[in-house]
């Protein structure tokens, strides 16, 4: 039988690739740690200022003391609105204040002439009757203004001093209103001379009133209108045949 040779001794050459392979993964392992961790933060200046300044906003600020004052006089004042606007309610619930009236119970018609077809005169009066019918509250007449019309047609006007009247008190007035040139158109014209000659002139006399009820320590004001629609006999003594009167506010 022939002798087998002997194997062939064993490299070394692998076991050193063996040994060199994990150094070469550790160093490359190391080197990629190292590019990986984060550098070190340098804090920029606008960024802390801008940190600064959300710290100071976040800081809670004292309230001014005079802020505090108006508040509570506001809040004072809109209560003491409230409670007179409520007691103001009650008592026109409870009271039920009326409208003060106006009325005209007597007319003197003195005269009515031309003195060429379109300059109309006049000399007319009548009693002025106002009457407050309240039992609880005081009126005053602050003002007082009454106007003449002929046919809707302007001619006379007149204003009255202020009074006062009490409750359930009428006063009279005497009013005076004299009409002179007052020009009128040819129809109002022939209208009103025609109206002489039947011995039926018609007049309107309206009345704007700035009245003020008081009721102890508790006032207020309101416009008034009157309104009333007169039929006379004809002058030099023309007297009140027909009225018709309304006052509303």
């Amino acid at each position: 039988m022939l002798a087998l040779p002997p194997p062939p001794p064993l490299s070394p050459q692998p076991q050193k690739e063996m040994m060199s392979t994990p150094l070469q993964q550790i160093v490359i392992s190391k080197q990629s740690m190292n590019q990986h961790t984060p550098a070190p933060y340098t804090e920029n200046p606008a960024t802390r200022k801008v940190t600064k300044q959300q710290s100071l906003l976040r800081q809670p600020r004292r309230t001014n003391p005079m802020v505090w004052c108006c508040a509570i006089i506001c809040l004072i004042f809109s209560l003491l609105l409230i409670f007179f606007g409520i007691a103001t309610l009650i008592i026109f619930l409870v009271i039920k204040p009326k409208t003060p009236l106006f009325d005209i119970p007597g007319v003197s018609l003195s005269s009515i002439y031309f003195d060429s077809p379109e300059n109309f005169n006049g000399d007319f009066t009548f009693l002025a009757n106002f009457s407050n019918p309240n039992r609880k509250i005081n009126v005053r007449f602050e003002y007082v203004y009454i106007e003449l019309y002929f046919s809707d047609r302007l001619i006379g006007t007149q204003t009255l001093p202020p009074f006062t009247q009490r409750q359930r008190e009428s006063r009279l007035e005497t009013v005076h209103l004299i009409s002179s040139l007052v020009s009128l158109p040819n129809n109002l014209g022939l209208e009103l001379r025609r109206q002489v000659q039947i011995n039926r002139v018609a007049y309107d006399i309206r009345g704007t009133f700035r009245v003020r009820a008081n009721l102890g320590l508790i006032h207020f004001s309101y416009w008034l209108h009157g309104r009333c629609q007169l039929q006379m006999t004809g002058p030099p003594t023309g007297v009140l045949v027909t009225r018709s009167c309304r006052t509303k506010r």
